[in-house]
């Protein structure tokens, strides 16, 4: 009788961030937050590490100018729901060299792959494999508007994808530099290590990171969103009195 074969144990990866909470105040310029981790493998087969940071979701409310009689207006805008404030996939090399597209899609890797949904009217299909392909009333422009979405939070400095943003350092070692950018918004941020080998992840680890406010900054706003209406009013009655003052002045001279 053959004797089983005995087969290495699963690989694991582990990792750590050099910083867990990010203050916010009026003279912040964005931060860089470091990322360190491990490959444990007995059988030191080859992998790769993928490292996804993604902050709390914001609907984006977008619109394009049409021509109307000779004249350029804003079409009725378009709201996006479930895209993330913030994005990034950093990763030891191009995603789409680490793993398959169906697989991508499935853990949402990468910013193609991100399920953001628009408008209310939609429904979702399977394609490809997976279940979270969006059909929209907008119909083929769905891609457009969601390309504008992806477009100005790129150009804010708020998704990227850096290809070689995960580097092992020392045999099983790696680091991961993330730029945080000055506009990036309050709240929990998530970041998930995942630990490709042949195609198809096979660990993960999740971190979580905070970005508050501080100061007075924080006081405006847990009041502004904890008690908008006393804040509402107090903002107007200074704009009126700061704009009586203006008014004063300028008759006197």
């Amino acid at each position: 009788m053959t004797p089983p074969v005995a087969l290495p144990p699963p690989a694991a990866v582990s990792a750590a961030l050099t910083e867990t909470e990010v203050q916010v105040s009026s003279s912040f310029r964005g931060a860089r937050i470091v990322l360190y981790g491990a490959v444990f493998d007995p059988a030191q087969r080859p992998g790769d590490v993928v490292v996804i940071v993604r902050g709390p979701e914001q609907p984006v409310r977008i619109a394009r100018k049409v021509r109307v009689a000779g004249l350029w207006l804003n079409s009725r805008p378009v709201v996006f729901q479930g895209a993330p404030g913030f994005y990034i996939a950093a990763s030891t090399r191009p995603l789409d060299d680490i793993a398959r597209f169906r697989t991508l899609r499935r853990l949402n890797i990468g910013v193609d792959h991100l399920p953001i949904r628009a408008p209310a009217e939609q429904r979702v299909e399977t394609r490809y494999g997976v279940r979270d392909v969006v059909v929209s009333s907008l119909g083929p422009d769905y891609l457009l508007w969601r390309r504008a979405v992806v477009r100005l939070k790129e150009r804010a400095g708020l998704y990227a994808a850096d290809e070689h943003g995960v580097r092992f350092v020392d045999r099983g070692l790696f680091r991961a530099e993330i730029a945080l950018p000055a506009q990036a918004p309050t709240g929990r941020y998530d970041a998930d290590i995942i630990l490709f080998q042949a195609g198809e992840p096979v660990s993960i680890k999740r971190r979580t990171l905070s970005v508050e406010k501080v100061g007075v900054e924080r006081t405006l706003y847990v009041w502004a969103h904890q008690r908008p209406w006393s804040y509402g009013l107090l903002s107007m009655a200074l704009a009126l009195a700061i704009g009586w003052g203006a008014s004063f002045v300028f008759r006197r001279s």
